[in-house]
């Protein structure tokens, strides 16, 4: 038994994969409380009625400071370790809210979304790694999928926060769903004082008899003769001598060192490409796609509640699929199948647009809306929710999943915070969509539906399998001459 924790925490993978899993509601729960308070009068007047512009650089100070977040955890998980710099972006999220509750102006609320924005890079560059250390192979993709599967649950418990508090009258129908984020991150950097630090990381620190106890633990129920330890112990003690003498450990390394280049790329183009979706900026701006499509339901500032809620439930109930399936099917036909999928729906879309929207005026600007064509409307959101099972069920939980397994130990903190390159795509996306939709209007899908083609071309050709592989056997993937593209272990 892990000395100092308590045994069921401590001995389920499960139990621990999950409850770090808090960090990804955190960000979860700023999409669709974004989204939701687009149409809030309440916040358009206490922030000056911002534009569409305005609204889009509000919004993409989150992904700002996210990617600042990201960056910074290169240094801090190698010195604070995972757990550490777990418990403090839980701090500085809880931080965070509490400014965005109390703004009163445009800085202060752009100040507040960069301190949580600054939470968010740090626990998304950082969970996966935690997850995937201390996950056994069989189920290392499973337990890194709960990640994208919490983004989903945050987005779907936020938004039915936000449309309740939406009959509040005054600020306090926005004020108080941005307040009760504060929750959450105080349970999470709480909880995480009675979870085990990495025992990856722990070896590397040369604390090998704590990290030995709590990988008992985790693969072995307690035995210390389990054959699941006794080869981990062995690979993991391999893998840390050799890179204590030979392995890449700075930021040249990632450069220079055989395979590291390669693998930092490709983490990095898979980050990119899962923003290049159109998934994230899609569910910020749902008020603006359902807008475009020409749904009308509820008036005022609750919009169509029951058209806006499916894309979040969508979310939750398809990543189910992808947590059962990621270790049985691999990374790769996952992908391919997801971007295929994707850019169909999105290029059905802009399609629909272009032969029967035209130009209209909503709130006083000009909107290419698609209007008294009920049959063109539900098809556009069928395709619509169609792109969002797509997302939830494939691409969403692998592009955590990938990043997190593919590197060595010794750089894996320096190397996944630069793979985070998606928050520098989300930050631009964020910033632009909204005037991209007013402007390019139909065009904006077929850009996106282009993006995921692109995607599954560069998938089929540069990435290999790494389902059912120890973070060890990874390793060889890519340091071999000729990588084998399909082949996985099974």
């Amino acid at each position: 038994m892990a000395k100092g924790y308590n045994a069921v925490i401590a001995s389920n993978p499960y139990v621990v994969g999950s409850f770090v899993c808090i960090g990804g509601a955190l960000f979860g729960s700023d999409i669709s409380s974004m989204s939701g308070i687009l149409r809030n009068t309440e916040y358009s007047r206490t922030f000056g009625n911002p534009d569409v512009s305005v609204q889009g650089a509000i919004i993409a100070c989150m992904p700002y400071g996210a990617l600042v977040g990201a960056l910074s955890v290169s240094q801090l998980v190698d010195r604070l370790g995972r757990k550490r710099t777990i418990i403090l972006g839980g701090i500085i999220w809880a931080i965070g809210s509490i400014l965005q509750c109390t703004a009163q102006d445009r800085q202060t609320l752009a100040v507040s979304r960069v301190t949580s924005g600054l939470a968010a890079g740090m626990l998304s560059a950082n969970v996966p790694i935690y997850q995937s250390e201390i996950a056994a192979p069989s189920i290392r993709g499973r337990i890194v999928s709960l990640w994208q599967w919490s983004i989903a649950w945050g987005m779907l418990i936020q938004y039915f926060i936000t449309f309740g508090c939406s009959y509040i009258s005054g600020a306090a129908s926005f004020r108080i769903p941005w307040g009760l984020q504060t929750i959450p991150a105080i349970i999470l950097s709480l909880g995480m004082t009675l979870f085990p630090e990495s025992p990856r990381w722990l070896f590397d620190q040369g604390r090998e008899k704590e990290a030995l106890e709590i990988l008992t633990d985790l693969y072995g129920g307690g035995d210390t003769s389990n054959e699941s330890v006794v080869l981990a112990y062995k690979e993991i003690t391999q893998q840390v001598y050799f890179e204590r003498g030979e392995g890449a450990k700075s930021y040249t390394d990632l450069l220079i060192e055989p395979g590291i280049f390669r693998r930092v790329v490709l983490g990095a183009f898979l980050q990119m490409w899962s923003q290049l979706s159109g998934m994230t900026i899609a569910m910020y701006h749902i008020v603006y796609v359902f807008q475009g499509a020409g749904l009308t339901g509820v008036t005022g500032r609750r919009g169509n509640p029951v058209a806006d809620a499916v894309p979040y439930v969508l979310n939750v109930a398809f990543t189910i699929s992808a947590i059962y399936y990621i270790d049985r099917w691999g990374r790769r036909p996952m992908l391919l199948i997801g971007t295929c999928l994707m850019g169909s729906c999105l290029l059905l879309v802009g399609g629909l647009h272009a032969r029967f929207g035209h130009w209209g005026v909503v709130d006083g600007s000009p909107v290419w809306i698609v209007e008294s064509n009920s049959a063109a409307t539900k098809a556009i959101i069928m395709c619509y929710y169609l792109f969002i099972c797509s997302f939830a069920a494939t691409m969403g939980p692998v592009s955590w999943t990938y990043p997190a397994e593919i590197f060595p130990m010794e750089v894996r903190g320096k190397a996944v915070s630069i793979t985070t390159v998606h928050w520098t795509v989300s930050f631009i996306l964020a910033r632009l969509m909204p005037p991209g939709l007013a402007s390019i209007t139909w065009k904006t899908y077929l850009v996106f539906g282009m993006f995921n083609f692109a995607a599954m071309i560069h998938i089929f050709f540069a990435f290999p399998e790494t389902k059912q592989r120890t973070l060890e056997e990874v390793e060889d993937i890519f340091t071999s001459t000729h990588p084998s593209i399909g082949r996985s272990k099974t």
